[in-house]
């Protein structure tokens, strides 16, 4: 795969960028929390089933879900000042190199799918499915109000997958819920800085739909009910966390641009990456303290 990377005309300094590295915890964080809660034993962790997939939600998955973003995005991109001085853009020229670098970059891993449970392949299924289509045609998620912020679940399928990877059953669906609200507001929180730019576009999301501060009320919402739905498995933990993202979502609304916003959201994923670590640790020593 370095070698097809090297001959390709995107460096690899920008192909790290495009997969977003700050991101990376959106899917590495939940493969992890999903293997801590269904191993049963220490050494369910070190399977290489488990070690491989863990590699792939790193550089690999991101670069599917940010890179097949880019390439549909190039329209609405060249006038977000997010894209073109935070993130990077991705140009028609560059598509067919980045086609070809993303498939190079996941088929590799998709070749020992037969090996795995049948709910994991599924999950897994799942998460490639919506990955792809909240941004290519013709679902185009990402541009239809509200069904942009559902295809997030996107996020909880490496959860889901690891959870039945490493030999886990029965997930709780009351769970999988309040994840997904989670994902819905990370979602259109992340949205906000952009409504200019996608209205500028035509382009239609939540955050255009619901405005400023409608959708920053509404990921408010969303992450009240994620702690409430949460609460039975996580105790106090949700609580805190539960207060921690409605005070963000407060702050935020005391913004008075989507320029000001967008230095609050840069402290964001260091936020999630904590709270992801902070979920992760509960998980796993609850399970697993006695046997340290």
């Amino acid at each position: 795969m370095s070698r097809s990377l090297s001959r390709s005309s995107i460096p690899f300094a920008k192909l790290l960028k495009l997969s977003r590295p700050r991101f990376w915890i959106y899917v590495l964080g939940p493969y992890l929390v999903g293997l801590a809660a269904g191993a049963a034993a220490l050494n369910d962790f070190n399977q290489w089933p488990v070690i491989l997939f863990g590699l792939f939600f790193t550089f690999p998955a991101n670069l599917l879900i940010y890179g097949v973003n880019d390439i549909f995005d190039y329209e609405t991109d060249k006038n977000n000042i997010k894209k073109t001085d935070y993130e990077s853009l991705v140009t028609p020229a560059e598509r067919p190199a980045l086609w070809k670098i993303i498939a190079l970059a996941t088929l590799p891993f998709l070749i020992v799918l037969p090996v795995v449970a049948p709910a994991a392949l599924a999950a897994l299924a799942a998460f490639l499915f919506f990955s792809i289509y909240y941004s290519a045609p013709p679902l185009r998620a990402k541009a239809k109000p509200m069904l942009d912020s559902a295809f997030n679940v996107l996020y909880i399928f490496p959860g889901v997958f690891a959870y039945y990877l490493s030999g886990g059953r029965d997930l709780s669906v009351q769970l999988v819920i309040a994840a997904w609200c989670w994902a819905m507001a990370m979602h259109a929180y992340s949205a906000v800085p952009d409504i200019s730019a996608d209205r500028d576009s035509n382009l239609k999301t939540v955050a255009t739909l619901f405005g400023f501060r409608g959708t920053l009320l509404l990921c408010l919402l969303l992450y009240a009910a994620s702690a409430i739905l949460s609460f039975d498995a996580l105790g106090v933990l949700s609580v805190i966390l539960g207060t921690a993202y409605v005070a963000l979502m407060l702050y935020s609304m005391t913004r008075r641009s989507e320029a000001e916003l967008l230095r609050v959201y840069k402290i964001f994923p260091p936020i999630n990456t904590i709270s992801g670590g902070a979920l992760f640790f509960a998980v796993f020593l609850s399970k697993f303290f006695q046997s340290l």
